[in-house]
């Protein structure tokens, strides 16, 4: 249910598969479906959102598919069919979750489908509104409503060609707002899939409330709001405190500013940065020449945790008041002018890392990110180290301010070998000792080493292995705040612990999806003591498995069981199950697969039925009819063998069979009679007949 976004032919394979199901599931309960818009749903999910799920359906991807992506995408030519696609998309919410396929973390159907209720009225308006078009589109509409056969290849090329001389009539308005929306990122197919991150573990809010009140930040945050009140204290003209004030400020807070002597409030650094902390944490502001503190956040004022919170989000805004030129003699570094993205990156970097980020592997990621913004040449040169390290000292201020307040935490020690291994070369780089024939080949296709990249390969290395750096982390604070912020932006930060309540088969689909064995173990192991009674619990996994309608996903979800359970319960578990008329084909294949079972220890019965589970997952993964028949077609007489041994087998899904059998038939051009006992096959509805175009 999710699927990088380079895979584009294993998300095809899957969109097929899962929008041909739909549309069957949808004609047995009488609902109407769209296949294309159903499509295209998918599609969104899966190349236009940051996370990929596409089991997950919040309200913001529903209103955004809906009045964005749908407007920019698909094109329903003038005289077609309109297609019902807030219809089509509550059938497939209802689907996903009939299937066991939705994940558990969304929202509930009923208010999944309430989204798409809210939404629906405005569709109409945001497919005709032509500023929400793609560029695509919006050529190919105009061409259709000149009565151009936008169908015809050569018809639309001599559309193109007028237009490009001036003598097509459009709306430049549209055009102009289509191009910015393209310039400015904010079309929707400009948006990045990012990386995944691995799931984390935190403690109770109960205990980071106890760590952040603990921290000396909160501390004097608190008190400053305290010292300025609902009164507040007078400013000057400048919005600066007043000498006198500050100075008893100072003593409050404890700052440690040296105020004898001083004749203005700006010349008390730490002082400073905390009273324009407090502003971007929208504890205090200035009103009426009055330092004043904000009414409404006395309750965050209360909750250390929430205040703390506040603090962290206040950081990402607090670019001048860090690290920005203190006169005109000064000039702002590189990581000043890219100080949001620099600074969320690296700390998505630290985020869920098993091992703590050394600093001279982070300090050199950070410095490849400044040569793509800036367009920097390869070179070392004097000039460029200068740069380099100016953005250096002020990322380690910044640094040095999420370490007070608690955000990271700075160890020195050997960095792990995870960190030696990873390839910071700018460009590709040959390996030693290539023949140079070959080194020759490669060139000539543009394949060439980077001597400077090779270099900051070769220093990094020695800098690393040399003995003890800098090793820096995320705190639990941190991790609980950076969290907050993924999920803020639609990413996917998985919490154990998260999944006690979810039914067994989301928590299972989630496990096979995103977690690693360690953190699915704790998972799991946490989800079965929330019920109580182990062996119950058990059985509702099993369960699961059983009535997972997609024989690929229940191998995934088997596959958890047998790995995440403790001291080889899962293989136990399996074994156990070998014997189950349903189960088996799945269990015989999942303990075969991990080598827990050799051919020699099963029975002719259970080769067949094996056999019969490989050839079944195959339908699956092969993309769909003409995917499967050009696999069975490739393996000539031994994939007719195979097919008529499978459909003798005793495998439950005799369903699936018939469609193998079918395939066969197809595919080799034998009757199918000759495959085996294949039943005839059930007819199936197919996709609507209305074209769509994007």
């Amino acid at each position: 249910m999710r699927f990088e976004a380079g895979a584009e032919e294993e998300f095809e394979t899957a969109c097929g598969l899962l929008v041909a199901r739909l549309v069957r599931w949808a004609g047995e309960q009488g609902l109407l479906v769209d296949g294309f818009m159903a499509e295209a749903a998918l599609d969104y999910r899966h190349r236009a959102t940051v996370d990929g799920r596409l089991g997950l359906w919040e309200p913001r991807q529903v209103e955004e598919l809906l009045l964005s992506w749908l407007p920019e995408q698909v094109t329903e030519l003038p005289g077609e069919e309109r297609a019902d696609a807030p219809g089509t998309l509550r059938a497939l919410l209802r689907y996903l979750h009939a299937a066991q396929l939705a994940d558990p973390r969304g929202p509930a159907l009923e208010d999944s489908l309430a989204a798409v209720d809210v939404v629906a009225e405005r569709y109409p308006a945001a497919m005709a509104d032509r500023t929400r078009w793609g560029l695509a589109k919006f050529w190919a509409m105009t061409a259709a409503e000149q009565g151009v056969d936008v169908l015809d290849g050569a018809a639309l090329q001599r559309f193109a060609e007028r237009a490009q001389r001036g003598e097509v009539g459009y709306d430049q308005q549209a055009l102009d707002a289509i191009m910015e929306r393209r310039l400015t990122g904010r079309a929707l197919s400009s948006v990045a899939r990012a990386e995944p991150q691995l799931p984390v573990m935190l403690p109770p809010d109960s205990e980071l409330r106890r760590r952040a009140e603990a921290s000396a930040i909160v501390v004097q945050l608190r008190g400053l709001a305290e010292w300025a009140g609902p009164d507040g204290r007078a400013v000057t003209a400048a919005g600066r405190l007043r000498m006198a004030d500050a100075r008893e400020l100072v003593d409050v807070l404890g700052t440690g500013d040296k105020a004898e002597g001083v004749r203005s409030s700006a010349d008390l650094p730490r002082l400073g940065l905390l009273v324009e902390w407090a502003k971007k944490a929208r504890l205090v502001r200035v009103a009426k020449g009055r330092l004043c503190a904000v009414a409404r956040a006395r309750p965050v004022l209360a909750d250390p945790l929430q205040l703390w919170l506040r603090a962290f989000e206040a950081c990402f805004e607090m670019r001048q008041a860090l690290i920005g030129a203190r006169s005109g003699w000064h000039v702002e570094s590189m990581f000043f002018d890219a100080y949001e993205d620099v600074l969320e990156d690296v700390l998505n970097t630290l985020y869920s890392l098993p091992y703590p980020m050394p600093w001279p592997r982070l300090r050199d990621s950070v410095h490849l990110a400044y040569r793509a913004r800036f367009q920097l040449d390869g070179g070392l040169d004097i000039q460029h180290r200068m740069w380099f390290e100016h953005a250096d000292r002020d990322l380690r201020t910044v640094l040095d301010t999420l370490a007070e307040l608690g955000a990271i935490k700075r160890d020195r020690g050997m960095a792990d070998p995870v960190f030696l291994d990873v390839d910071l070369a700018a460009e590709p780089e040959l390996p030693e000792g290539m023949p140079p024939e070959l080194a020759e080949l490669l060139g000539a296709a543009g394949v060439t080493p980077d001597p400077a990249a090779q270099e900051r390969d070769r220093r990094l290395r020695e800098e690393l292995t040399a003995g003890p750096v800098e090793l820096l982390r995320l705190t639990e604070l941190g991790t609980r705040a950076l969290r907050q912020r993924l999920l803020a932006v639609g990413r996917d930060a998985p919490l154990v612990g998260e999944l006690a309540h979810a039914p067994a088969a989301g928590l299972l689909g989630v496990l096979a999806d995103d977690y690693d064995p360690d953190a699915a173990g704790v998972e799991l192991a946490g989800w079965i003591a929330a019920r109580g009674e182990r062996d119950a619990a058990l059985r509702q996994l099993t369960e699961a498995v059983r009535s997972m309608p997609f024989r690929v996903r229940a191998q995934a979800m088997l596959a958890v069981l047998l790995t995440a359970l403790p001291d080889g319960e899962g293989e136990r578990l399996l074994r156990g199950l070998r014997g189950d008329a349903a189960l088996a084909p799945l269990v015989l294949t999942a303990l075969a697969h991990h080598e827990l079972l050799s051919p020699e220890d099963m029975t002719d019965a259970e080769h067949l039925l094996v056999l019969a589970e490989n050839l079944l997952q195959l339908v699956e993964l092969a993309g769909g009819v003409d995917g499967v028949e050009e696999v069975l077609r490739d393996q000539g007489p031994e994939a007719r063998d195979a097919v008529a041994a499978a459909l003798d087998s005793a495998h439950p899904d005799r369903a699936g069979l018939e469609e193998l059998g079918q395939l066969a038939a197809r595919a080799l051009r034998t009757p199918a009679a000759r495959l085996g006992r294949a039943r005839k096959r059930r007819s199936t509805a197919g996709k609507s007949g209305r074209k769509r175009h994007r």
